[in-house]
């Protein structure tokens, strides 16, 4: 251990002098804070850097320049700023992204859609999700199972309503987006619903996501890499191998099947493979699953409970939201994807919710491959960067009264979430927009309206519900830092 501490302070000490001595630095880089030596601007994030760097923003503007650690970081805080890195320049800032150690276990950032370069491969696997899995005719297909998992959710807060007992909003959702992922995959539940039972596949993934949301030394420090200080590392390593080899079963007994009459994106997969073995191999397919619940699991069900935990802090909305889907839908039933145009105000709650509580906050980390310029700025290459969709949303020049939760403002407003108004991006912009945004929304609408529309909800009677607690935790998602539990109560 004593010979550790001195290779780490030995490595930062001559860290500390290269950067006094031995950086050219090129002219007229973006504005940002004076960096310390050896950590940089690292101080500066504290717990929650989405609002730490949109203060910062404040005082160095919307393109900001900083050193995290060795890390050289761009941060984008304005619909412009935005706009030119998302859409204008989107192949200078997209071609590439920025790799947390984290995700370089099991080669998971080389077969990964998310971390992929844009190129011939990349562009292979977003077809097969655009044209067979998230297209409007293959979600027409599989809307059955939105319906039935929705309905099962319903079915347990059913129960909980006859004992009195309280339900854990982000729980319940996370676990009814976990089901819809693995029936829309495998034709099957790969965890039990609705139980607190433990070692199943529905813990893995959520450790999945904790370890990949904690902030790591070594994406500051490439040179801890060897020691994995955390041992973020050692525990993803652990995590990501049971859930690659649970699906390489899955995948393995399917292939063994020769053909089913399944009508999943397994055997949708494996008839590509069939005809194209070297462009969608099996261990791709593993990749492309395993992206799949990463993505569409945390960030839904966050949206969910922070949705829900708006409406329990303005009774006033929950109320009114009621009183909508009571005269479109009718009280006491499941919402159906053919209402969702006839429900304006759900969707404005849902718009609003991703404005104030965006689940990626920082989107993900992209990164300058050349070098480029920028507002007239030179962006060294290498630098990664980040936008802060949080600050864009909560922008006082853009939104009046921007931290408060007020659908109504996108009642008579055509503003949406789908990657063409930088005013609000809560899935991306550009070629790198979140492929699953379709099934999201529809998913997310579908819960958010069915649980009002069911159940009445009732806080701990020591709770006033302006006291609720929204502290964020931050994460790969933003999360509420202490869960929502409710009891439903039956409609009268």
């Amino acid at each position: 251990m004593d010979i550790l501490v001195f290779v780490v302070v030995v490595v930062f000490f001559s860290y500390a002098i290269l950067s006094i001595f031995g950086f050219g630095k090129p002219m007229n880089l973006p504005p940002g804070p004076t960096p310390l030596p050896i950590i940089g601007n690292l101080h500066l994030l504290g717990r929650q850097p989405h609002r730490s760097l949109a203060k910062l923003a404040h005082t160095h503007g919307p393109v900001m320049l900083l050193k995290l650690g060795q890390n050289t970081t761009l941060v984008i805080s304005s619909i412009a700023a935005a706009k030119e890195v998302l859409q204008k320049q989107d192949l200078a800032f997209s071609s590439t992204r920025h790799i947390p150690d984290s995700l370089t276990i099991h080669n998971f950032s080389k077969h990964s859609l998310g971390f992929l370069p844009i190129g011939t491969r990349w562009r292979f696997l977003r077809r097969i999700l655009n044209t067979n899995i998230f297209s409007g005719k293959s979600l027409e297909a599989s809307q059955h199972l939105r319906d039935q998992k929705v309905q099962e959710l319903i079915d347990y807060c059913n129960k909980a309503c006859l004992s009195n007992d309280y339900v854990d909003i982000g729980h319940v959702a996370f676990t009814t987006s976990l089901s819809l992922l693995s029936n829309t995959i495998f034709s099957k539940d790969l965890t039990c619903p609705y139980e607190d039972s433990t070692n199943d596949f529905r813990e893995v993934v959520g450790n999945i996501m904790e370890e990949a949301g904690k902030p790591n030394l070594v994406d500051f420090f490439p040179v801890l890499k060897v020691f994995d200080p955390q041992g973020i590392r050692r525990r993803m390593t652990r995590h990501v191998g049971k859930v690659l080899s649970i699906l390489e079963e899955l995948i393995e007994e399917r292939f063994a099947m020769g053909g089913s009459k399944k009508d999943d994106v397994l055997e949708m997969c494996l008839r590509i493979n069939q005809d194209n073995p070297e462009e969608l191999s099996k261990s791709l397919i593993k990749f492309l699953i395993l992206d799949m619940f990463i993505a569409g699991t945390h960030t839904l069900s966050s949206t969910v409970e922070w949705a829900m935990a708006e409406l329990l802090r303005n009774p006033h909305i929950m109320a009114k939201s009621k009183e909508e889907l009571e005269q479109v839908v009718g009280k006491g039933k499941i919402i159906k994807e053919h209402d969702f145009l006839r429900l304006p105000y759900l969707s404005s709650i849902v718009k609003e919710t991703f404005r104030l509580h965006p689940p990626a906050p920082l989107l993900l980390p992209r990164k300058a491959e050349n070098q480029v310029k920028l507002n007239g700025y030179i962006i060294p290459k290498g630098t990664q960067v980040l936008v802060n969709a949080w600050a864009i949303g909560q922008d006082p020049i853009i939104w009046e009264d921007s931290k408060e939760f007020k659908p109504e403002r996108f009642l008579d407003c055509q503003i949406d979430v789908r990657g063409q108004d930088f005013e609000l991006i809560p899935f991306g912009a550009g070629r790198r927009i979140c492929p699953g945004m379709p099934l999201a929304l529809s998913t997310i609408h579908m819960m958010l309206g069915s649980l009002p529309n069911n159940f009445d909800w009732k806080l701990d009677s020591n709770v006033h519900p302006k006291e609720l607690d929204m502290t964020e935790r931050f994460g790969i998602t933003l999360q509420i830092a202490n869960p929502i539990s409710v009891v439903p109560i039956p409609l009268m």
